[in-house]
């Protein structure tokens, strides 16, 4: 008899809480097995040695068949049938379209507002150094030229970045840039295509979409809710 599917993340990480998302969405069961980044757990060598070489969430267990990467993780499930094809399509083209937003947010998006997280919140709180207002104001021009190329590009011409439906690239890139909240930045000021974006994101993948972010809420002291 197989085992339950064993699920290592920390609603810290990014793609943990997409990952996360995706799963409840799919009805998906698993093992919830936490990771607290903030503690370390990930760095130690019985760590390294049985759940993931690289020491990184989120990654999976699949009846002893060990994986690491958010993608990687979504691309296997998905051909085991676990992903339905509403958020993953099967058919290549509509298929390819997903997954050239995944490719291109690898070192744009997801690169530039985890550097401006880690920057402005997460390095101050461990080091207790803050960064000076040249490189802050550097690290939000990079990030804000991603931004700029959602709000005019992905959704140029329809509700959702690859279509008119909801898929896991809306999912993981509403991660990404919720984030930001935490490092005191409200996307929804200067982008109002991302700001509805978000809220249709947000509506369609409830009550998961909450409860993954609730660490980013209670942090950034700005609810779902919260007006501009």
């Amino acid at each position: 008899m197989s085992s339950p599917l064993r699920f290592y993340y920390d609603l810290m990480s990014q793609p943990s809480r997409a990952l996360l998302i995706i799963f409840r969405l799919s009805g998906m069961q698993f093992e919830d097995c936490i990771v607290a980044l903030r503690n370390g757990e990930h760095l130690t060598e019985e760590f390294k040695q049985n759940i993931n070489r690289f020491q990184r969430v989120p990654c999976i267990n699949d009846n002893g068949y060990k994986l690491a990467e958010s993608v990687a993780i979504l691309r296997y499930l998905s051909a085991k049938g676990k992903i339905p094809e509403q958020l993953y399509p099967k058919y290549f083209v509509d298929q390819a379209r997903v997954d050239e937003f995944l490719e291109w947010q690898h070192i744009t998006l997801r690169v530039t507002c985890a550097l401006y997280f880690r920057t402005i919140w997460l390095e101050p709180l461990l080091t207790g150094r803050t960064p000076t207002e040249a490189k802050i104001e550097t690290l939000r021009m990079h990030m804000e030229r991603n931004l700029d190329i959602i709000e005019e590009v992905w959704l140029a011409k329809s509700e959702f970045l690859t279509g008119p439906a909801l898929t896991v690239a809306d999912i993981f890139a509403a991660c990404e840039i919720e984030q930001t909240r935490m490092a005191d930045y409200d996307v929804r000021i200067k982008y109002p295509k991302i700001r509805a974006w978000l809220k249709r994101v947000r509506h369609s993948c409830n009550p998961h979409y909450d409860a993954a972010h609730s660490f980013v809420y209670k942090i950034s002291g700005t609810g779902p809710q919260a007006k501009l």
